[in-house]
């Protein structure tokens, strides 16, 4: 079992930066890609970012392509999202999740555990 725990969550204006974080316990975060969801109200959780049990390969939605960042820090059990140049349109409740396996992936349902979810407003 794996615990996943966002925090970094807020309300930013147009234009601005977050930083969120995921605090993992229970299991060798090593052994597992991660990656991170959205879901804004009335829609489904959509895929955000990725990354592999090293943090060598990465993957991104064109929607955050070249102003999101996700990386790990396996040695503190935390995955991280910078985000940048935010927009009205990235408010949303943003997840992050562990997938058992080393190798990243963007699909959903391959994700094994979940977090709570932290809130992102982004205001114009």
């Amino acid at each position: 079992q794996v615990q996943l725990v966002e925090s970094g969550g807020g309300l930013v204006q147009a234009g601005g930066s977050l930083r969120l974080s995921c605090a993992a316990s229970g299991r060798t975060f090593s052994n597992y890609a991660m990656g991170w969801f959205r879901q804004a109200p009335g829609k489904e959780r959509e895929f955000v970012a990725a990354i592999n049990w090293s943090g060598g390969s990465t993957y991104y939605a064109d929607s955050v392509k070249g102003r999101f960042t996700i990386s790990r820090d396996n040695a503190k059990n935390t995955l991280y999202l910078q985000m940048n140049s935010l927009k009205p349109e990235d408010t949303a409740v943003y997840y992050c999740a562990a997938g058992e396996g080393k190798y990243s992936r963007v699909v959903r349902t391959t994700y094994d555990y979940w977090g709570q979810g932290t809130q992102v407003t982004v205001s114009s």
